[in-house]
Parts: C-alpha cells; structure tokens; sequence
C-alpha cells in the first residue's frame, strides 16, 4: 500500500474499492470505485486534501506511513460526504497536530456527520491562500456540486486542481492517471448523470472559473487524474451545456405483453425515421444506464402498463429519478396500455415536473394494440422525427 507520485511534492495516498458494487444504498458501480485523498509538502507545511471512506482507512494509513508521514498540519475537507470525510477521526487520532480546513457549512456538518470537535476545526474563506512554503494552496468555493458546502482546492505554482467530486468517476483501476480515454470518459459520463446531472445549470453558471484558470492537472476525488484536463472539461462542456441529441430514451415495463408490442414497433418506426432510439427494460436494468442515455437524450418516451389504476411502481419510481436527475430533455411521451381503465398518461406526466418538456400526445390502449394504435405509434415516431430534425 504505496503512496503514488502526482507531482512533485503530491502524492495519492487514496484507496481503490475494486469489489464495491452499490453506492448509497442506490447508486450501481459495475466498475468499482475508488476514494482520493492527495497529500501535499512544503517546505514548512504539510496538507492532506481528503480522506477516505470508513472501510479503507488502513490503506490511507498505510500509505502515509509508506512516505514517513509522522505530521500532517492540515486536512483540507472539500466535501463532509463520508466516502471523503469519514476517515478523519483516525487521522485526527493519529495526527493530533492536524487542523480541519474547509468552509463554514462543512465545519458545522463535520460536527453533525462525525462529531468532529470544532477546536479541531477552522473555517476558510473563498479565495483565502494556504502557504506551506513554496506551495501554496487556494480555496474555491463550489457550492452545489453536489453538496452546498463544496468547494475545490487550487495550487497554482504546479497549475494543479483538486475538484472533489466535480469530474469524478467511479471507476476501480490500477491507474493513477486517465491512460483509457474512452473508458475513463465513459465511466465519468456516467458519474456525471447520476450525481452531477441534478445541479448542471449550476455547474454550467461556474465552469469558467475552472477553464480560467487553465489547469495543467485535474485531480478528483473518485477515478483516475487527468493529465489533459481538456478531455474532462470538453466533455462536462458538452453534458451540461451542448444541446441534446438525436436520442430517444425508452424506459418501459411490460407485464403481460401489451406494453412491449407497442414499444417494439414504436421503436422500429422511429428507427426508419432516422431517429435513434434506445429502450431500457426496467425489470431488471442497471438504473446508471438509464441515467447516462438521459444525458444525450432529446425525448423520453416512457412506457407502462396499468396497476390499480396507475402506472407500474417500478416505472414510478424511474419516473421519480428521472425528474430527480433534471436532465435537459425537451420532449416527453407515454405509451401505456390498461384493462380497465385510469389516468395513466396524465398521472405519469405529473410526475415529472422539473423536466419541462413539451408533453407529445401519449398512445394509450386498452388490451392488445391493434391497427389503430399501431398507426398512432408511427405518428408518435413521426412527430418526434420532425422534432428532431431541428437539433
């Protein structure tokens, strides 16, 4: 359990979590995940800048004892969510020295979170400078990015950025750097939807302050390092910003066939109409997937059979993520079928307020789709083409 290299003077002393496979009770990681947490020396100071999740803090000990660290002076906390802050009894416990730096609203949740004493304890000011002779760290406060009391850590004279959770991935690999574009990008992507995507507007409001200052690294607090950060940041200028994409999302649930028969050929017309699709079985699908097609998406059609009178809780509760995640969708859509009777489309739409898509009329049937229904898919697919020819 080494320390790893960054740059002079930095070093990872983070933990990979090869086997973990579920996040917050919610969140799946088919790849792992990891915990960064990066030490910074001075000539006269020495920083840690995170910690690590409760389970892992012997291997952030190990690699601390790995470069002879008998004193730490200060642990910067960008974010008191635990998988960052939760290791800090034990670092606190081992290096009585250490002082807590972090803003104001994260000292108080410390103390809530972690019963953290607040002698241990000193609050920061946006912009404030950390000297630790020779290096010298800055404090950018980013609230919202998840949290409201985030905020990033800059060291201008290596041009370094820590950024928390902004630009993670969880992502389990051996390597300290972003070698694999395409899967670091992916596995960020994915991130990104899931935990990023609910704050993007903010986000979009407080990029430049990153792109200003022209970070020669990114280092994150989940995946690997950028060492071009232009990869990330282009990408988090597309997800959060570019328009959406020639991309339908299907998120469905069919119970006894109606509902698949309909979203079948509702898929295949799209599809000879030059719009592409993707449907999502919610039975048994990875919830992340969805969230990454939400990313690109310029319509969700969702589809649903009825259960007393409503639509299918496993697609509720899609419903209620998706609105949750406020991706930048402009057009929605339901396809249902019902035996008996209900609401369905209106009480499905409801539940997705903070999309503020142009609600396309829903195709609803009783029982099997016949030839009428049929042909209102195709002019749901047509409507939708025609929607689509102007991104």
């Amino acid at each position: 359990m080494e320390a790893r290299l960054v740059a002079d003077g930095i070093h990872w002393v983070g933990a990979v979590d090869w086997d973990r496979r579920l996040f917050d009770e919610l969140i799946p990681l088919p790849d792992g995940t990891s915990y960064n947490a990066y030490l910074v020396r001075g000539t006269a100071k020495t920083a840690l800048i995170d910690t690590v999740d409760p389970p892992m803090v012997e291997v952030l000990l190990a690699r601390l004892a790995s470069l002879g660290v008998e004193r730490i002076d200060y642990v910067i906390c960008q974010h008191a969510e635990q998988d960052h802050s939760g290791a800090l009894p034990r670092i606190l416990a081992r290096y009585p020295e250490a002082q807590v730096l972090a803003t104001a609203k994260c000292t108080g949740m410390l103390a809530d979170l972690l019963a953290i004493d607040p002698q241990r304890m000193q609050a920061v000011e946006d912009g404030q400078r950390l000297d630790l002779g020779g290096r010298t760290l800055q404090f950018v406060f980013f609230p919202w990015v998840h949290w409201p009391e985030t905020m990033l850590t800059w060291l201008p004279e290596q041009r370094l950025l820590f950024t928390c959770d902004l630009f993670g991935s969880h992502l389990a690999t051996s390597d300290t750097f972003a070698r694999d574009p395409a899967a670091v990008l992916s596995a960020a992507k994915r991130y990104y939807a899931e935990i990023m995507m609910p704050f993007r507007t903010i986000i979009d409001k407080q990029l430049h302050r990153v792109t200003e200052l022209d970070p020669a690294c990114i280092a994150p607090s989940h995946g690997p390092v950028y060492a071009e950060p232009r990869l990330i940041l282009e990408a988090y200028q597309d997800w959060v910003a570019g328009p959406p994409k020639n991309l339908v999302a299907v998120p469905y649930i069919s119970m006894h066939g109606s509902t698949r028969v309909m979203v079948e050929h509702f898929v295949e017309g799209c599809g000879r109409r030059g719009v592409r699709v993707e449907q999502c079985n919610l039975v048994d699908a990875d919830l992340g997937q969805l969230a990454t097609l939400l990313v690109d998406a310029a319509t969700i059609v969702i589809g649903t059979p009825t259960v007393l009178n409503g639509p299918h809780p496993g697609v509720a509760y899609a419903a209620y993520l998706t609105n949750a995640l406020r991706p930048k969708t402009r057009y929605l859509s339901v396809i249902a079928s019902y035996g008996w009777g209900g609401k369905i489309a209106e009480q499905l739409a409801a539940m997705v307020p903070n999309l503020r898509a142009e609600l396309i009329p829903p195709v609803v049937c009783r029982g099997l789709p016949r030839a009428e229904t049929l042909a209102a898919l195709d002019r749901l697919a047509e409507t939708i083409a025609s929607r689509h020819a102007s991104l």
